[in-house]
Parts: C-alpha cells; structure tokens; sequence
C-alpha cells in the first residue's frame, strides 16, 4: 500500500494541535519569555497548507487548543510548578485571552473544536469519540509543540488504536534537537512522519 492508500479522505482526520498565539507569536507567552519561535513560521505555514489540502479532499481537519481556567488547576499541578520554581508565572493559553487565540488555520464553523487543560489533546477531551462517531482510524497530526503535546496526542492516539501520521515539517519546537529527538523517538515507536507536501499530493490525487 502506498501513502495514498493509507491516508485516504474516507479513514482519515486531520488534527491540528495547539497552533495558538502563546506558543507561536513573538507577543505571546513563549515568545516573551525568550523562546526560540524560529522553528514556529514554517510549521504554520505548513500546517495552513495541509488544512487547504484535506478541506479540498473532504479530510475532516479538527482542532485541539489549550485552555486554562482558574478552577481547572489541580494540587497536583500547582505542587508541580511550585517545585519547578514557575508558581509566579501566569498560565498559558488563558481562556477569554488573546493568548488563546489560534494563529495559521482558522476553524470553519462545520470544524470541531477540542479544547483541553493537559498536553494531550484526547484527555478529556471527547476527541476520541468524535473520531469513533465519524468513523476516522487514521491520524494525521500537525501542530505545537513536537515535544510535548504533539508527543502526547500521537502516543495516546497509537494506544487507541489509530494510525498516526506526523507532518514533520508542520511540527515545531523551541529547540532544535528536542524536535528533532521527538519525531526519532515517535517514528521509532508509534508513528509514520512524512513532508506536509507529500500528504497534500496524496490527498490531491484522490
């Protein structure tokens, strides 16, 4: 079977993870807080590339984005930052914030929208279902960041039982060999990586 085949429009969603202005714009969060967002453009660009690509081929492109609420902060994890020396610092991706806000492709009223308070975008989420509900067994994933919560959703998403596939070049990181050290890390275990244009040619062809 070749890359169209396994991708095909009829088994295959498109997830976008977290392409929010915290993680991504120079006045964001992460940008202000002195992180590498070099990487961040390209991916975006990418990412916007492919959302064009599955709508033309009646691939479903669905959204993860992170939100954080006051009331949604655990002991575990106000423990957690306060062991890390980050208690002061404010959540990211606070809901009603500009921070939150998605940066490159936009959701389209028909487009489902999964918001979550942890990196993976199946935690609690209803994506799982979702996913059942329109009979979807294959995964292709983009979006920020590769280490994290990109890492996250691909593993969750192999133990479920779904085909995984990452752009690799619709990914990004703050730095290099973490992105880098995630695709190996992720190819190895649970998931198949090809170029954005590679996908956007398989699924032009249908």
């Amino acid at each position: 079977m070749s890359l169209r085949d396994w991708i095909a429009p009829a088994r295959t969603a498109l997830l976008l993870v977290d392409m929010q202005v915290d993680f991504a714009e120079p006045d964001g969060a992460m940008g202000k807080s002195g992180m590498d967002l070099s990487m961040i453009g390209a991916a975006i660009r990418n990412a916007a590339m492919l959302a064009d690509a599955a709508r033309g081929a009646g691939v479903p492109c669905l959204f993860a984005r992170l939100i954080t609420r006051q009331s949604d902060e655990t002991d575990l994890l106000r423990e957690w930052k306060r062991r890390r020396g980050t208690d002061g610092e404010a959540p990211l991706c606070q809901e009603g914030t500009r921070g939150a806000a998605f940066v490159g492709p936009q959701p389209r009223a028909d487009e489902a929208v999964f918001s979550k308070n942890r990196y993976d975008a199946f935690s609690g989420t209803g994506l799982d279902a979702h996913l059942r509900g329109i009979k979807r067994d294959t995964l292709v994933i983009a979006g920020l960041t590769t280490e994290c919560c990109v890492d996250s959703t691909v593993r969750d998403a192999f133990e479920r039982d779904y085909h995984v596939f990452i752009a690799a070049d619709a990914v990004a990181a703050y730095e290099k060999d973490l992105h880098a050290g995630a695709l190996k890390a992720l190819e190895l275990n649970c998931a198949i990586s090809a170029s954005s244009a590679e996908i956007a040619a398989a699924w032009k062809i249908m």
